[in-house]
């Protein structure tokens, strides 16, 4: 017994006009035709028998089309069962045949916009490799500027005009920033974020990766910039030209909080002397205008360098490492926040409440982040430079679930 395919309500309504319009063209055709040839033949007969012969051979194309139209016309008749159900046959075999090619059941929006946009995606995923290292270079070179810029300019002011405990101050405390921001960056570039091992058979898993085509261990997924799945990652950062993992999530979420604040540390110090110079940029167009020497001048330009670069650089990194704090108050990663996010509406429609598996309360999150496990860790390995691997191997991790609030899955 042979099943037909229901079409839907939009396929149907363009399947009749297009019918429609088909057979109205059909129709005006063969009006036009036919009323050509009777002309022809009304002429034909007042001329003699010649013109009579001319016109039958003439007009013999148009009746031979005409005369196809009517076949075909007679042919589509709706009366005509047989032929009808052998088009909607033929058009339910297409139909389901180019579905084939790219339907499944798994389809949904998401995947339509994956596949328009999937150029844009190769395009970005390739543009970032390689302006990697062009990113890193020019972070380089700004911090380099700023670190040059202080020691040449703000750092004689201070040790000139501040009393002895506030310039000890500013030089234990901009010290220790500069050194808290080489370091974590350092690290962050350098260290792998982690990936699964390819070697092993036994790996926990709880999927398979479509690119890699290995085991997908929980909190794993893949860059596709790296083209390699990466241990709980958070996302592929561009200004460390590496992708921020397991491995090195510490080295990435200090080097941001670290940067910022020394950022701030920056504008505050230089605020007195950022003021000064904008006054003297401004009367650079007086008449006449003052005259300063060419050191003057340059340090001018540079105190209002810096102290632009590193508010702007406070507002945005800013923001970015509040985020980054939230997500990890949460026990979360960018990735995660995403799917979540899709998990907790799925889950409200049904009446069901998400648990994130691994929240292990606020303190504890970040406790695991920084590898703290006793008092003396919140100085040695977070104050102070630290290069001690992360709880854990990034593979099998320790979720918590209440038996009151079950985790809905």
């Amino acid at each position: 017994m042979e099943s037909e395919i229901q079409l839907k309500n939009e396929e149907l309504l363009f399947l009749v006009a297009c019918v429609c319009n088909f057979w109205s063209v059909c129709l005006c055709v063969c009006v036009w035709l036919e009323g050509r040839a009777l002309k022809g033949g009304d002429g034909g007969g007042g001329g003699g028998g010649g013109g009579g012969g001319g016109m039958r051979t003439g007009g013999s194309w148009k009746c031979q089309l005409s005369r196809t139209m009517r076949l075909v016309l007679r042919w589509c008749r709706p009366h005509r069962a047989a032929h009808r159900g052998r088009v909607s046959q033929l058009w339910s075999y297409t139909k389901v045949m180019l579905k084939s090619l790219y339907y499944n059941s798994l389809t949904d929006s998401d995947t339509l916009f994956d596949c328009m946009f999937e150029p844009i995606y190769w395009i970005v995923d390739n543009i970032t490799r390689w302006f990697g290292v062009v990113f890193v270079s020019l972070v380089v070179l700004l911090t380099s500027s700023v670190v040059i810029i202080i020691y040449l300019f703000v750092m004689p002011v201070i040790l000139s005009t501040y009393p002895l405990y506030w310039s000890c101050w500013h030089l234990s405390c901009g010290h220790w920033l500069l050194l808290m921001v080489v370091f974590h960056y350092y690290k962050a570039t350098t260290t792998t974020a982690g990936h699964p091992p390819k070697d092993k058979v036994h790996v926990p898993s709880v999927s398979m990766c479509k690119k890699c085509i290995t085991p997908k261990p929980a909190r794993t997924h893949h860059c596709s910039i790296c083209s390699t799945c990466i241990l709980k990652m958070d996302h592929h950062c561009p200004w460390l030209n590496n992708c921020v993992g397991h491995f090195n999530h510490r080295y990435f979420f200090s080097f941001c909080l670290y940067m910022t604040l020394g950022c701030v540390y920056c504008s505050i110090s230089s605020r007195h002397l950022f003021l000064e110079a904008y006054d003297a940029v401004e009367s650079y167009y007086q008449t006449p205008p003052p005259e300063f020497t060419f050191k003057e001048t340059t340090a001018h330009k540079c105190i209002i360098f810096l102290w632009v670069l590193t508010s702007s650089v406070t507002v945005a990194l800013g923001g970015l490492t509040l985020w980054h704090a939230v997500l990890i108050t949460r026990g979360e990663t960018s990735v995660e926040r995403h799917i979540n996010k899709k998990e907790i509406r799925r889950l409200q429609e049904k009446g069901r409440v998400f648990r994130n598996p691994y929240h292990h309360g606020g303190l504890n999150n970040w406790k695991l982040l920084f590898g703290v496990e006793t008092r003396s860790h919140w100085l040695t390995r977070v104050l102070l430079p630290s290069a001690h691997p992360p709880k854990g191997d990034g593979i099998v991790w320790d979720c918590f679930f209440s038996r009151k609030d079950p985790m809905a899955i």
